[in-house]
C-alpha cells in the first residue's frame, strides 16, 4: 500500500540570498529499468551546492548532519537522526518505520468494519500478514521509491540523507525497492489464497496501490507536482486502501465502505499537507506546486485544517443520519482534542510545532477511523 505520512523530516534550508549556488546536473536512472544482479562499488553521491567557504556561511545550521542525532530517530527514519554506515539501519531508514503504523491500523479498521474477525490464532495470524503487507513492504516499498525520486529535492532540503549523500549506493537502493514490492505483491497473493478469494482482490489491491505509489513519485505524472492531486492520492493510500485490504480479508468491501474512506481521504490530504510546509524551498526550486508553494504558507495552513476537520464532522453527520448517535458524538469527541491542537501549535508554525502537532492530534484522529469502523459493521 502506498505512502499519511512522510512527516517527521528536517525543515528546509535557507539559503542567503546573496550565495551564488550550483545545483549539479543529476542523470536520472528510470526505477523501472532491467534488474541486473551486477553490482559495483560505485557510490551515488550528489552535492547539493557549492559555496565559497569565505564568501557565507550557513544560516540553517538545523541543516547540518546530526552530529549528536539519536540513533533511535535513524531507525524510525525521522529528524534528528543520527549518521550511519551500517547498511542494514540504512536500509531500515529508507522504508520510514514511523509511516508504518497508519496502514497498519488501517488494517485493523478494516477487519473491524468487515464484523468477521474472531479473536483466533487463524484471524490474528492472517491480520498481521496483511499489516506486514501494507507497513514494511509496501509502504518501506513506496518511502524507498520517494526518496529516490526525490532525490534532487533532498540535496537541496536534506544533503545528508542516505541517497543524496552517497551513504547508500544507487544500484542497492534500486534492489531494495524491488525486493519489497515483490515482497509486498507475493504477500497479497498468499492472503487471497488464505481467504479463499475466487478473485485475488487484496493482489488486485496491492498492484492498484503500487502502481499509484510510482505516479505519485515518478516522472511523467509525478502527481505530488500537483498539490491536490498528489495529496489526495497519498491521503487516499494511507486510509482506504489499508482499510480495504483488511475488509476484503475477513468480509466483503462493499460500495459504500469504499464511498465512506474515499471521503476520509480527504483528510488524510489535509495531512499530507502538514508536510508540505518543511519543503517549500527544495519545491519551489523544482517547480512542485505543492499547496503552500501555490497558495502561500498562510492559506495552506487553513486549507489543511479544514480538509481535516470538515471531512470528520461530514462522517460524523452521516453517521448521525445513518441512524448511529452514538458513535456520532464519539467522533465528535474525538475531533474537539485536534482542533485544540491545531490552534496551540499548528497554525502558530506549522515548520517549527509540525511534529508536536501530529503527535499529539493524530491519535484522535485515527481513533476515530476505528470509531467509523466499528459503526459500519453493526
Amino acid at each position: 500500500m502506498a505512502s499519511l505520512i512522510n512527516m517527521l523530516s528536517v525543515s528546509p534550508k535557507i539559503l542567503s540570498p546573496t550565495t551564488t549556488t550550483r545545483t549539479p546536473s543529476l542523470q536520472t536512472r528510470p526505477f523501472l529499468t532491467p534488474f541486473s544482479a551486477s553490482f559495483t562499488k560505485r557510490r551515488f553521491t550528489i552535492r547539493a551546492a557549492e559555496t565559497d567557504a569565505n564568501e557565507v556561511k550557513s544560516e540553517a545550521p538545523d541543516k547540518a548532519p546530526a552530529k549528536n542525532g539519536s540513533s533511535f530517530n535513524q531507525l524510525l527514519g525521522i529528524k534528528g537522526a543520527s549518521l550511519e554506515t551500517n547498511k542494514w539501519k540504512i536500509r531500515l531508514q529508507l522504508t520510514k518505520p514511523v509511516t508504518w503504523p497508519p496502514l497498519v491500523w488501517g488494517v485493523v479498521c478494516g477487519a473491524a468494519a468487515s464484523g468477521n474477525f474472531h479473536w483466533n490464532f487463524e484471524d490474528v495470524a492472517k491480520s498481521i500478514l496483511c499489516m506486514m503487507m501494507s507497513g514494511p513492504f509496501l509502504t518501506g516499498y513506496t518511502q524507498t521509491l520517494n526518496d529516490w525520486y526525490d532525490r534532487e529535492i533532498d540535496a537541496i532540503n536534506e544533503p545528508y540523507r542516505p541517497i543524496p549523500s552517497g551513504a547508500i549506493s544507487e544500484n542497492e537502493v534500486i534492489t531494495q525497492i524491488w525486493v519489497l514490492l515483490l515482497g509486498g505483491l507475493t504477500t497479497a497473493g498468499i492472503l487471497d489464497i488464505l481467504a479463499g478469494h475466487d478473485f485475488p482482490i487484496i493482489f488486485y489491491l496491492a498492484l492498484g496501490g503500487s502502481l499509484l505509489s510510482y505516479i505519485y513519485s515518478a516522472p511523467p505524472l509525478k502527481l505530488k507536482q500537483n498539490g491536490w492531486i498528489g495529496n489526495f492520492a497519498l491521503g487516499a493510500s494511507y486510509i482506504s486502501l489499508p482499510w480495504w485490504a483488511g475488509q476484503a480479508l475477513f468480509g466483503t468491501l462493499t460500495p459504500d465502505i469504499i464511498v465512506l474512506t474515499l471521503l476520509y481521504s480527504i483528510a488524510g490530504l489535509g495531512i499530507a499537507i502538514v508536510n508540505d510546509f518543511k519543503s517549500v524551498e527544495g519545491d519551489r526550486a523544482l517547480g512542485l506546486q505543492s499547496l503552500p508553494v501555490a497558495f502561500g504558507a498562510e492559506t495552506a495552513k487553513w486549507i489543511c485544517v479544514g480538509a481535516i476537520d470538515i471531512t470528520q464532522l461530514s462522517v460524523a453527520g452521516y453517521l448521525l443520519g445513518a441512524g448511529k448517535p452514538y458513535y456520532a458524538l464519539a467522533l465528535l469527541a474525538l475531533i474537539a482534542p485536534q482542533v485544540i491542537f491545531q490552534f496551540k501549535y499548528f497554525l502558530k508554525d506549522p515548520v517549527k510545532y509540525d511534529v508536536k502537532y501530529q503527535a499529539s492530534a493524530q491519535p484522535f484522529l485515527v481513533l476515530g477511523l476505528l470509531v467509523t469502523a466499528l459503526a459500519t459493521s453493526h
